[in-house]
């Protein structure tokens, strides 16, 4: 395999090069360090691949890429760069996320539409399907997002489709479950809830913490993305979840457990667009990926405080 890996120097997007060049694979890592969170954080996930000969790391936006010398011989292409984050995307920022989200996508996939690609896998989220839909949520259910972040990862993934029926490009988007572990972004709610057990800080805890989530350890989102490269139905979707259902409340009361901190919480108001429940059938995944989550909350959690408390993040 000769991946390129767009975001790479992201939370899932440096595990995923990691765990390829891992396999044997030659990875070209491509990321143009949007300012979401401190440019320094994604310095150090990248900080073990580049020194790895079989991985060559390029600074650039998608849309100002040379994709024709980037392309030269590859293989896969693994779509993560995206703009992250539910409450950034609101009012004038939305532009970025369109940027980003959606026209960087369609300039990626036009540059590889006449490649000789075995798979373009693209990394979606729970966020399209919004709270219409029953639980537990099936890819065909009603995609009706809340947000105008999980509006831009549904139009993306409606381009894969579209590039995938017209020119026949091997296209799988994977919807990720509320993906954590270690690198996770500092805005994500396992990352504040973790630091502050270890600085002895309040905890922030938005909306009245009955909300639900299906929380998926990064190693097991890993590891589906690299089988939807080798073994994903071009045009087809996939949740990926981790089987980890659980409300925000016991969510926290299972990291204080597990790090034998006491929790002071601190209640603000639910912010606009957050989901109130997710949790994936991952039967399809099951079938076609062999995917099958291994990581328990408790062992994901006891993983991201270890790196929280070595890093300092």
């Amino acid at each position: 395999m000769i991946a390129l890996v767009t975001g790479a120097a992201g939370f899932i997007g440096s595990h995923l090069a990691e765990q390829l060049v891992a396999d044997g694979a030659s990875v070209v890592g491509l990321d143009c360090f949007t300012d979401y969170y401190a440019r320094d954080l994604k310095e150090a996930n990248l900080a073990a691949l580049r020194r790895r000969a079989d991985f060559r790391f390029v600074e650039s936006t998608i849309q100002a890429a040379d994709w024709p010398a980037l392309l030269a011989g590859v293989t896969h292409v693994f779509h993560l760069a995206a703009q992250a984050g539910i409450r950034g995307s609101w009012g004038r920022d939305f532009r970025v996320y369109t940027a980003h989200n959606i026209d960087a996508t369609q300039v990626l996939l036009e540059a590889c539409r006449d490649a000789p690609l075995q798979r373009f896998v693209h990394a979606s989220s729970s966020s399209v399907y919004g709270d219409g839909a029953r639980l537990p949520l099936r890819e065909d259910a009603p995609l009706q997002p809340v947000s105008p972040y999980g509006a831009t990862k549904l139009a993306a993934e409606q381009l894969c489709r579209i590039y995938h029926g017209t020119y026949g490009l091997p296209t799988v988007s994977l919807r990720y479950f509320t993906v954590y572990g270690p690198r996770q972004r500092p805005d994500m709610a396992f990352h504040r809830f973790l630091a502050a057990l270890r600085d002895g800080s309040p905890v922030t805890l938005y909306g009245d913490g009955a909300q639900t989530r299906d929380f998926t350890y990064v190693g097991d989102a890993v590891r589906a993305t690299i089988a939807a490269g080798h073994r994903g139905a071009p045009g087809e979707v996939y949740n990926i979840g981790g089987g980890s259902r659980v409300s925000l409340t016991d969510a926290l009361a299972e990291m204080a457990r597990c790090t034998g901190r006491t929790a002071t919480v601190r209640r603000e108001a639910g912010g606009k667009g957050d989901m109130r429940d997710t949790w994936a059938d991952t039967s399809r995944a099951r079938r076609d990926l062999g995917y099958a989550p291994s990581v328990t909350l408790e062992q994901g959690i006891t993983a991201e405080y270890a790196w929280l408390s070595a890093t300092g993040s």
